[in-house]
């Protein structure tokens, strides 16, 4: 690699690693910093769904061979297409195919455009976080240093450096970008309080199962819903992939939705902190009334991978300005938290990190003006992403964000 001073990438996510990723194939030095122990700290396993422009710009970093592998490495659906189903009674309420132009509807009660599940091939395209964390990483791995957590970095008069929590700091950069999450210590640094992430209220929880406890269902999309709680709707969302049904050692997620104040987790006890049976005990307790052919995904579920999430979202009046710094920017949820309403989430962060990427490798590194024109794009395009998951969510899940009043993350 070059010799010139590294990029400082904070977080080692989707889009920080898909970034390092770029970064390597133009030979600009970088160094990613990450606050956990490993890949495999925490629980990572819920799938997500990639778009066409998410799969465009993965494979515009990865190149024809890494990107065959990372296609191979994915669940492709098409069968029965996508399906709401009810909860208690197994009826459907609403279904199409997949294929086709059109997105498919949204379902009832929803507002707002609903994200087209097709991407390729007239196939729905998923893959797990942490398979997707670590093929991004192949390659990378000896350039990402573990257990430093970011909160903050100082500038110097030909670079920046990362301070951790440890009080100690990083080597000189050239470029600092925070892509370390919803609680981004760099996003809130460098924006001046104005990047802020907002907790709607709203919990969900991530959950697995083999193969067979899915045969109820069968291949496609689904939509489980249960309006019968009196106090809130909760739903599931689940990819059904063939050709993997038969094979036990292979298992597939889902995905429950709350709205605010139906999923909590135990009294007293913090979200982040909790994973494992008393998250698998909570999601089985609110699905004891679902229909036969549903319940085997929740009494057979791989107990240890079970986790909460905190459902927030950025400001949806759209990603503010703030004034620019040179040798620092934001990248993914630092940038542009969204619901999961729509499923672009991810989509837009590899958007992102292709673009910095992009840039950062036509000029060579770092060089002036390269935030601001980074900065300049990844706004547009976050804010499109999340007012539209705004919209369907406040529908899907109940949340309603004031930004006076609305408690931030």
């Amino acid at each position: 690699m070059a010799t010139d001073k590294p990029v400082l990438i904070a977080g080692a996510g989707i889009a920080s690693l898909l970034l390092a990723h770029s970064l390597r194939r133009s030979n600009i030095p970088f160094k990613i910093f990450e606050r956990d122990a490993s890949f495999v700290y925490r629980a990572q396993g819920y799938r997500l769904r990639l778009s066409a422009e998410g799969l465009d710009a993965i494979e515009s970093v990865l190149g024809p061979e890494t990107f065959q592998r990372f296609w191979d490495a994915c669940g492709k659906t098409l069968g029965r297409g996508f399906a709401v189903l009810d909860a208690i009674t197994g009826e459907t309420i609403s279904s199409r195919p997949s294929a086709g132009p059109a997105p498919p509807a949204a379902p009832p009660g929803t507002t707002g455009p609903s994200q087209a599940l097709v991407s390729r091939d007239g196939k729905v395209v998923g893959i797990a976080r942490g398979t997707m964390r670590k093929l991004f990483a192949e390659g990378s791995e000896e350039h990402i240093e573990w257990s430093k957590d970011v909160t903050g970095y100082e500038r110097t008069p030909t670079g920046v450096r990362a301070i951790f929590a440890d009080g100690t700091k990083s080597i000189e950069g050239s470029l600092l970008v925070g892509g370390e999450g919803i609680r981004s210590k760099v996003a809130k640094q460098v924006s001046g309080g104005r990047l802020k992430v907002f907790d709607t209220g709203a919990r969900g929880i991530h959950g697995q199962a083999p193969t067979g406890a899915f045969k109820g269902l069968g291949e496609g999309v689904f939509i489980l819903k249960d309006d019968t709680r009196p106090e809130g709707a909760i739903s599931i969302i689940t990819n059904v992939r063939p050709g993997e049904m038969n094979d036990p050692d292979v298992q597939f997620g889902w995905t429950m939705v709350g709205r605010p104040g139906v999923i909590r987790p135990p009294e007293g006890e913090d979200i982040n902190a909790v994973v494992g049976k008393p998250v698998a005990d909570i999601a089985q307790r609110l699905t004891q009334n679902w229909h036969a052919n549903f319940k085997p995904l929740f009494d057979q579920m791989n107990v240890n991978e079970a986790a909460f999430w905190r459902i927030t979202c950025s400001s949806p009046s759209g990603v503010p300005e703030w004034p620019n710094d040179a040798r620092v920017t934001v990248l993914g949820d630092a940038v542009h938290s969204m619901t999961p309403a729509g499923g672009n989430g991810a989509n837009t962060a590899v958007r992102g990190a292709a673009l910095l990427g992009r840039l950062l490798g036509e000029a060579g590194g770092w060089k002036e003006g390269l935030t601001e024109a980074y900065e300049r794009e990844i706004r547009v395009l976050g804010s499109e992403a999340v007012k539209a998951s705004y919209q369907t969510a406040k529908g899907e899940f109940g949340i309603e964000i004031d930004e006076e009043r609305t408690p931030v993350v």
